[in-house]
């Protein structure tokens, strides 16, 4: 089936091709009131389609965001098992979408690269989570679009980061159990790889043990993959060998919900044997039975400052701030942990 132009809408609407061209490229303004009339009327009776690659070539802008995936992990459906990302995308998409921009969502794996993704589809900027190797980072200093990073510890002032302070988020949790007198703490986390988010809630903990002078104990560490299958593996292993543990810190929800369930098959109830406390504050935490205790951090919020800020330099409205945003994070106490004394 042959494809609608603009050529077609002008010869049905009795004006020029030019004029079709403004309508369509949002200039409405340099056309009469009757001339925009007409132009819309035909278009609709064509069904016409604007042909938006045409268009970004035209105009060297192609109305695309770029999201990064961090496919850190060795599973490969990161972005669809966890709804940390799909919080942080509904603020990016809900935030562009008022502006006229569109969102491409796409994962790299391990040692993949970007650039020519965005060559490829003209993107004019880029939103990227997590944590990648360096030559990522000096690949993504070759594209000519703004760039911001979310959740990012790298030390370079070439791009915009936003984040919020993870170790002291952990330091927050570990302190909060502590304080409803609890002694023999345990941690359930993702690998912990240098300067990554995992590694500063992982000394976080560390640190609130260290001020409460309570020993550290690695063998109270459960380390693997940030998802809820290793969460419920974890709280297996806990029951296994609870000993005098009492409360477990997990640095994300969805893993904390694989650890309660594990403690459940296994015989144990949350909080009356061991207290949780999870990370995130994910849609799901006030839902889950027992609704989860964690540390609140705003996902969509995050989302919708990175793209403000993508939007304003895009546009022209302001510089990219080569800072790093800091968001508030705070204790949210529900059903998952007990008072010890």
């Amino acid at each position: 089936m042959k494809r609608t132009t603009i050529k077609d809408v002008a010869e049905r609407a009795g004006v020029s091709t030019a004029a079709v061209s403004y309508v369509m490229n949002g200039r409405e303004h340099k056309v009469s009131e009757d001339t925009l009339a007409k132009i819309r009327k035909a278009a609709a009776e064509l069904n016409y389609i604007p042909d938006y690659s045409a268009r970004s070539l035209a105009s060297k802008r192609s109305s695309l965001i770029g999201v990064v995936i961090p496919q850190t992990e060795d599973q490969k459906r990161l972005l669809l098992e966890n709804p940390f990302y799909s919080d942080l995308i509904c603020g990016i998409e809900s935030e562009l979408r008022q502006h006229g921009y569109h969102v491409l969502i796409s994962g790299v794996d391990k040692g993949q690269g970007y650039l020519d993704l965005t060559m490829q589809r003209n993107l004019d900027g880029a939103v990227i989570m997590g944590i990648y190797q360096e030559n990522f980072y000096e690949e993504l200093k070759k594209v000519d679009i703004p760039i911001v990073l979310i959740d990012s510890y790298i030390n370079d002032d070439h791009f915009k980061k936003i984040r919020i302070d993870d170790e002291l988020g952990g330091y927050l949790a570990t302190k909060h159990l502590i304080e409803k007198g609890h002694v023999n703490i345990g941690l359930v986390t993702g690998m912990i790889r240098k300067d990554g988010v995992v590694e500063k809630r992982y000394l976080g903990y560390k640190r609130a043990l260290q001020e409460a002078n309570l020993f550290y104990d690695h063998d109270l560490v459960y380390e693997g993959q940030v998802s809820y299958e290793y969460g419920l593996e974890a709280g297996k292993q806990i029951a296994a060998r609870q000993g005098s543990m009492t409360a477990v810190f997990v640095t994300s929800d969805m893993m904390a919900f694989g650890v309660i369930n594990g403690l459940r098959e296994k015989g144990l109830q949350v909080p009356e044997d061991l207290s949780v406390i999870g990370f995130d504050d994910i849609s799901l935490a006030g839902i889950f039975h027992p609704k989860l205790t964690t540390v609140h951090q705003d996902i969509k919020e995050r989302g919708i400052t990175a793209a403000k800020h993508l939007i304003g330099v895009i546009e022209g409205n302001e510089n990219l701030d080569m800072g790093v945003t800091l968001q508030p994070i705070s204790v949210i106490e529900r059903e998952t942990v007990r008072r010890m004394n």
